[in-house]
C-alpha cells in the first residue's frame, strides 16, 4: 500500500521526471546495498528516503523490511513510487514537499538517505537542510548523504548552461530543461555544515559523463547525541 501525504510547498522546483528517461534512475545504486544491510544490522526500522525521486531506494529498502518514507517535491515522481509499491504489495509512506521545511516530528527516523538529492538548493536552503536533519533524526542516528564537490566542472565553468550565484551554488541546467540551483561544497564545508555529526567516512569519487568530469563527496555521517 502507498499514501501520499501533502507537504509544504516552497521556492525550489520539482525535478521533472516526465522528460528523463534514463534507466539509472530506476536502479538502486551499488553502494546503497551495503546501507540496507548495514541498518538492519544496527536494528534500525525508520528510514527517511530524502528526495527520493521515483522511489528506487524506497523500494529496496522497504523489501528489506524497514518502515520506508519517501519524501519528494515532484507528484509525478511519488506517482511512479505509488505505481511500483502497488506492484509488489510493499507499504511506504510518501510525503511531498520541500527538502528546506520537512512536515515531521523530532526525533523521527533510526537513518536518513539524501542520495542526489539534498544539494538543489541556494545557501539558506541547505542551511535549512541540515537543521530539518538533524531535528527529525534520533540521538545517534546516521545519514548517508551526497553532495557535489567544488572540483566538478560545473562549478567553475564558462557556459551558458551555469549561472554563478554565490561561492557555494550554481544554477545549473538539467536534463528536463530546469536551470536548478547546485550547491557545491569542499572538504571544510562539509566540517562546517556537519558541526553536529561525527564523520564516519567521506569520499570523493569522479564520475565522467560525455567527456565532463563529475565529482561527487559521499558522506556517511553520525549525529551526535542531542542535549
Amino acid at each position: 500500500m502507498f499514501e501520499i501525504v501533502g507537504g509544504a510547498m516552497n521556492q525550489n522546483k520539482a525535478w521533472d521526471w516526465e522528460k528523463v528517461e534514463d534507466d539509472f534512475w530506476h536502479e538502486p545504486s551499488e553502494d546503497i546495498y551495503y546501507y540496507v544491510h548495514r541498518w538492519k544490522e544496527k536494528g534500525y526500522k525508520n528510514i527517511l528516503d530524502l528526495g527520493c525521486g521515483m522511489g528506487r531506494h524506497c523500494i529496496l529498502f522497504a523489501e528489506n523490511g524497514f518502515n520506508v518514507t519517501g519524501f519528494d517535491l515532484s507528484e509525478y515522481g511519488l506517482d511512479i513510487l505509488n505505481k511500483k509499491a502497488e506492484k509488489n504489495n510493499l507499504t511506504i509512506k510518501a510525503v511531498q514537499g520541500d527538502v528546506v521545511d520537512l512536515p515531521f516530528d523530532d526525533n523521527s527516523f533510526d537513518a536518513i538517505l539524501a542520495y542526489h538529492s539534498v544539494y538543489h538548493v541556494n545557501s539558506d536552503g541547505m542551511d535549512n537542510v541540515i537543521l530539518n536533519i538533524e531535528r527529525v533524526l534520533k540521538p545517534g542516528g546516521e545519514v548517508y548523504i551526497t553532495l557535489i564537490s567544488k572540483k566538478t566542472w560545473s562549478f567553475s565553468a564558462d557556459s551558458p548552461s551555469v549561472k554563478v550565484v554565490d561561492e557555494n551554488v550554481r544554477l545549473k541546467e538539467e536534463q528536463d530543461g530546469n536551470f536548478l540551483p547546485h550547491f557545491y561544497v569542499n572538504y571544510q564545508d562539509i566540517l562546517k555544515l556537519f558541526k553536529n555529526f561525527s564523520i564516519i567516512r567521506i569520499r570523493q569519487i569522479e564520475d565522467i559523463f560525455d567527456g565532463k568530469s563529475s565529482w561527487h563527496y559521499f558522506v556517511h555521517i553520525r549525529l551526535s547525541d542531542k542535549t
